[in-house]
């Protein structure tokens, strides 16, 4: 209602026009609640399943609001919210596994803006998938391009400034390493020519898969010769360059980092000095790195050989381990106090990614 003179006057959604609609109002909603407001009409079904929509409301909503953790069991996965304080297992929903694949073959490797990239351990093929909307696309192809080998490959998921969904897939077999690239645009694969330094090292170095950070694709790459410890390597998705950057300097010969993406910039947890391991938070600022945060002692060290997760705005961490141990951990707090066990995720195997409607296929309805 609006107040004109002395009279009123009443308005209605119509008055608002599309534009305003779709691009102020529908465009900040959850993306299940998008869902619902397709139902609406005809004219908010076609506008709100494009594709252009679709990357704006990702670009728009709260990643940490929208975050749950998927853990993938007997022909079902379970889904947890994780924006909650008092997140447990009592407030999951289930969804159906969409795979042929059985369910104890199906390994998340990574993900970035609602989208999974999965692969099936039995047979090497990789599919990317979004829980919320069901849509999945297989990147494997008849010339075994996007067939996986775990403990070998790597991957990064990853968007370019034309919208286009890709995913970088290094690959290493007998001692020889190649790297390709699918367009989600093109439906199709391309080569990257890898830098001659690189190429030296192929046979001995363990990648990490990509964490995606301002058009940059970073991987920490373990190597095994020359005393090289932890590399930190960055790929360039406009150039298609990789390019070897700065690490955090330690006086330990024993490290290993842990990358993820805080308030839009790149974090690195860094656990170093065996054996009274001690874990430091960095934050890349340009060309270099800027120390944050220093944990309390804790044995065993939580943040070795698993996955970190930022879930809130005022500095908490989930870390999973490998073998699906969680701990939260608060920066806000000062020792021990900081660590919080999670008893109800033990054991839970999946991945942490944020809901929205983005999809696998450039083109959708």
């Amino acid at each position: 209602m609006f107040l004109h003179g002395h009279g009123r006057q009443s308005t209605s959604i119509d008055d608002l026009g599309l534009d305003i609609l779709v691009y102020e109002i529908l465009i900040r909603l959850p993306a299940k609640g998008v869902g619902r407001s397709k139902c609406v009409c005809k004219e908010w079904l076609s506008v709100l399943s494009t594709h252009h929509f679709a990357m704006m409301h990702c670009r728009h909503i709260s990643t940490s609001y929208n975050q749950k953790f998927i853990a993938i069991g007997s022909h079902l996965c379970s889904v947890f919210p994780l924006s909650c304080e008092d997140s447990c297992p009592l407030l999951n929903s289930k969804i159906l596994l969409p795979f042929e694949a059985p369910w104890n073959k199906v390994n998340i490797l990574t993900s970035f803006e609602g989208l999974l990239c999965v692969c099936f351990r039995n047979t090497g093929k990789l599919v990317i998938w979004n829980p919320l909307t069901r849509a999945l696309k297989e990147m494997s192809s008849s010339n075994s391009r996007g067939l996986y080998k775990p403990k070998s490959d790597a991957i990064g998921l990853y968007v370019d400034k034309t919208d286009d969904y890709k995913l970088l897939h290094i690959k290493r077999r007998r001692g020889r390493m190649w790297v390709h690239v699918y367009s989600s645009m093109f439906d199709s694969w391309h080569k990257i020519t890898f830098a001659n330094k690189l190429r030296c090292w192929r046979g001995k170095l363990i990648w990490s898969n990509g964490t995606f950070c301002k058009g940059v694709l970073y991987f920490l790459v373990n190597c095994f010769i020359e005393n090289k410890g932890v590399m930190l390597f960055g790929f360039d998705v406009e150039s298609e360059r990789f390019r070897l950057k700065t690490f955090p300097r330690f006086p330990h010969a024993y490290y290993d980092g842990n990358l993820v993406v805080f308030h839009k910039e790149l974090h690195m947890f860094v656990t170093h000095g065996l054996p009274n391991w001690t874990v430091d938070l960095w934050r890349m600022e340009g060309e270099s790195w800027v120390k944050l945060w220093v944990f309390p002692r804790i044995q065993p060290p939580i943040i070795l050989s698993c996955s970190i997760t930022h879930i809130t705005s005022t500095g908490r961490f989930l870390v999973v381990s490998n073998d699906g141990v969680a701990n939260e951990i608060d920066t806000t707090k000062k020792g021990d106090d900081c660590f919080l066990p999670l008893v109800w995720f033990h054991g839970l195997q999946g991945a942490i990614y944020t809901e929205t409607l983005s999809s696998p296929d450039f083109y959708f309805d």
